[in-house]
């Protein structure tokens, strides 16, 4: 079995998208206030799976994320744009207006565990 994946959630998740990935098994760390790059260490990022973002004015955050873990998933869930210098750098924004939590949860989970990478090594046909 995949290792648990990891989440840092920063910004006021009032929607609760961090209760939703949580009850699908994702271990959640939180930032409130401003997104540096002692809290995001504390927070584990080095480690983590995702980067949820609930408040675009701690933008500046997302590069800094990118910094300390290359790999991590950039996604924002607000319903205010992201400013131009950081947008490229996300790698999903969400509004939450559009989308539920329940379903952004499932969505990004479903991401990360894709079914097309699992092999089954019992398999013996040859395509």
């Amino acid at each position: 079995m995949a290792d648990q994946l990891t989440a840092v959630v920063a910004g006021p998740d009032e929607r609760g998208l961090g209760e939703e990935l949580a009850a699908l098994g994702v271990e959640i760390a939180r930032i409130d206030g401003l997104v540096t790059a002692a809290k995001l260490e504390d927070a584990g990022i080095a480690d983590a799976d995702l980067f949820v973002l609930t408040d675009v004015e701690e933008a500046t955050g997302i590069p800094i994320a990118k910094e300390l873990n290359p790999d991590v998933r950039i996604v924002t869930y607000a319903s205010r744009s992201l400013p131009e210098f950081v947008a490229t750098v996300a790698d999903l924004a969400v509004d939450p207006d559009l989308l539920d939590p329940a379903t952004v949860a499932e969505e990004l989970l479903a991401d990360e565990t894709d079914p097309d990478d699992e092999t089954d090594p019992d398999d013996e046909t040859d395509q």
